[in-house]
């Protein structure tokens, strides 16, 4: 045994089952672990059984065996979860044989493991009531994970980090059951940053006295933002990429151009937004504003609109549309009028898969339509100006785009971002608990709490609308315009503690709310990127209502909405927390470039090749033009009647082939509609 052993560095015993377990330590590593029983004798307990264990089974050793080892060691350690009778016995035995022993604070799962895992203050991790180490605390932490779903490493990761912050297993496992604990579930926050920017006074802009006076009226001085693109050209004409957060005022910026245009006879004002419910916002907005100033009028789609069955006033002075529903109109050859500004909103859209590729090419063909307009009348062209929250590459689409850059970063009041752990059933009952602290604060300025709880279908909107217990209503594109705007009114009047909304009306949703709540982290079947992330958050605390902003989101591990999705949802929550902006920039394939091409050669003929060369993305033309003669969606330079039904439906070639060979079957229109959606759902 001696030479076997050799120097000892520590013996720990630990009592265990009525007996002692000895652990020989030596370089910091176990040697072997043994079993040891006493006896009481007339001189005092002594060693009665020494067992060497190996695996499951145990040799017998002598018990001077023990005495010599202990001799050996440096030192003598007993944990203290030994009971006082146990530690009074060893110390009473060793000190027998000349020997002393201190009581040290140990992990009791390591010690019954025959590990010895001496735990300091900084390093103890408290559960039920007991102390465990560092890594006992985290293999309990995996055990209980594994009843939650398999995390991925970013969100076992960020646990782990708790756990060694707030050393309470407890309170990490309750986490993951819904807790609301705001030390743990807090991320981060972000804070308020206001850039050091002279105000431009507005009685010093140069605008139309009716427009002036109006200005005046609401505001001495305009918001950072509005100041820089005045500074820079905005009442000169000066085309402008402008990018800044949510609420800091970027659509005056538009508004101040446009109108004055308007006014002065320069022009009509087109303000283009991604969505409907946006356009029907932003239309009812201008018609409240300038209303008695300018006509103002609503393009979306192809005709009408559901606004008290106004029709679409092409000599108005105002247009409010849809990116589609003015691309349908350059599509189809009506006439716009001169076109004093353009306004794109949501400009960030560019990199969307299927948003994208028209949006450039709407931007192409509406310039190609105000460059042909040029000197007819005096008629000198349009003002562009791209409004965006979220641009990952700022410089170079300003470049592309031939405007300037006005980039101002600033966050009005701060806003806490939390994460929590819960799965579908679960997320409903943390959303009643947020919505009802929330709506029973009251800020400084006076309102109350409000939440806006993000989700992916209109479905799940009704759903956990139901069962808030405080007032709430779902807001979604599937509702009429007149219980939307119902919803937005009694929101704005403190009616609702909450509105749910799915994340595709994220962009323009103006609600004044205090805090956000995402039930799922996916626009529909995809996740969210980062752009459409930040800008949902930043709908989080307004500057004149509160003052600060709250985020949760609320994560289920190992969660996909759908089969196609690679990524989890706690793997997403991570990356959109700590992601980088993505760039903004239109990718072609196939199908994109053959859509874009053929509109092209609908509004412009011959010029098509050169309305495709100034789009943002690379679009292969010679391809997509032999493509259009072999489908013949296109005789020459000119549309064949199928080329202009597949470009005035936005059709791409997939679904016209579809829709032309279920008429040729002569299949009812209703199970065309059915085949289109079942391919839809299959992509």
């Amino acid at each position: 045994m001696s030479q076997q052993v050799g120097r000892v560095d520590t013996l720990f015993l630990h009592e265990t089952n009525g007996d002692y377990l000895a652990v020989v330590r030596r370089d910091g590593d176990r040697v072997f672990r043994a079993k040891l029983e006493l006896k009481e004798t007339n001189a005092g307990p002594r060693p009665a059984k020494f067992r060497i264990k190996r695996g499951s089974s145990e040799e017998p050793r002598s018990p001077d065996q023990f005495v010599e080892l202990a001799r050996r060691a440096s030192r003598i350690r007993i944990s203290q979860q030994t009971s006082s009778e146990g530690r009074e016995e060893l110390a009473s035995m060793l000190d027998a044989y000349q020997l002393e022993a201190l009581t040290v604070r140990t992990c009791r799962y390591c010690a019954n493991e025959g590990r010895y895992s001496p735990i300091t203050e900084d390093t103890a991790i408290e559960t039920s009531n007991e102390y465990i180490c560092p890594d006992c605390a985290k293999r309990e932490l995996e055990h209980e994970l594994s009843f939650a779903g398999d995390l991925t490493g970013a969100a076992q990761g960020r646990l782990e980090d708790l756990l060694m912050e707030v050393q309470d297993l407890d309170r990490i496992v309750n986490l993951l059951s819904g807790g609301l604990d705001p030390d743990l579930t807090k991320f981060d926050e972000v804070s308020a940053t206001v850039d050091d920017v002279d105000p431009v006074p507005t009685d010093e802009l140069d605008l139309h006295p009716d427009l002036e006076s109006l200005t005046e009226e609401r505001f001495e001085t305009l918001l950072p933002v509005q100041s820089l693109s005045v500074r820079n050209g905005l009442l000169d004409g000066r085309d402008q990429l402008v990018v800044s957060a949510t609420a800091t005022g970027k659509t005056l910026v538009g508004e101040l151009a446009g109108i004055d245009r308007a006014l002065k006879g320069e022009g009509k004002l087109l303000f283009l937004v991604p969505l409907v419910a946006l356009a029907n916002q932003k239309h009812e907005d201008f018609e409240q504003r300038y209303g008695h100033l300018v006509d103002v009028t609503i393009r979306v789609g192809a005709s009408r609109v559901t606004d008290g069955g106004s029709r679409f006033d092409p000599s108005a002075d105002v247009v409010v549309g849809t990116y589609e529903g003015v691309d349908h109109a350059l599509r189809t050859g009506k006439d716009l009028g001169d076109v004093g500004t353009v306004v794109i909103d949501e400009v960030h859209t560019l990199k969307e898969e299927e948003r994208g590729h028209r949006l450039d090419g709407m931007i192409s063909r509406l310039k190609h339509y105000c460059e042909d307009r040029a000197g007819r009348g005096g008629y000198e062209g349009a003002q562009w100006i791209y409004l965006s929250a979220t641009v990952g590459n700022p410089e170079w689409l300003a470049k592309q785009l031939g405007a300037t850059l006005i980039e101002f970063e600033e966050r009005p009041v701060p806003i806490e971002r939390h994460v929590t752990f819960a799965d579908g059933r679960e997320k409903m009952r943390i959303e009643n608990r947020l919505v009802r602290r929330e709506f029973d604060r009251k800020s400084p300025q006076g309102y109350r709490g409000q939440t806006i709880i993000f989700t992916n279908s209109r479905r799940r909107c009704h759903e956990i609308s139901r069962k808030l217990e405080y007032s709430s209503a779902p807001y979604h594109a599937g509702l009429d315009y007149k219980r939307r705007k119902q919803v937005e009114r009694r929101f704005g009047d403190q009616d609702l503690a909450a509105v749910v909304t799915t994340a595709a009306l994220a962009a323009g949703v103006d609600f004044p709310a205090s805090q956000v709540v995402f039930d799922s982290l996916a626009m529909g079947i995809e996740w969210l990127s980062v752009q459409e992330f930040e800008q949902m958050l930043g709908r989080a605390g307004r500057p004149d209502y509160h003052d600060r902003g709250v985020v949760y989101l609320l994560v289920e591990p190992d969660c996909t909405y759908h089969n196609t999705m690679e990524m989890t949802e706690d793997e997403v929550a991570f990356k959109l927390l700590k992601g980088e902006m993505e760039d903004v920039a239109t990718v072609y394939d196939e199908a994109a470039a053959v859509e874009e091409t053929l509109a092209n050669v609908t509004v412009a003929g011959r010029g098509a090749k050169r309305l495709n060369d100034r789009m943002l993305g690379d679009v292969p033309t010679k391809h997509a033009v032999g493509k259009l003669l072999e489908w013949e969606f296109v005789d020459g330079f000119s549309p064949t009647p199928l080329g202009r039904a597949v470009t005035t439906h936005f059709l791409s070639p997939d679904d016209a082939f579809t829709m032309l060979d279920c008429i040729r079957k002569g299949m009812d229109p209703y199970d065309v509609v059915a085949e289109l959606e079942l391919k839809d759902e299959q992509r």
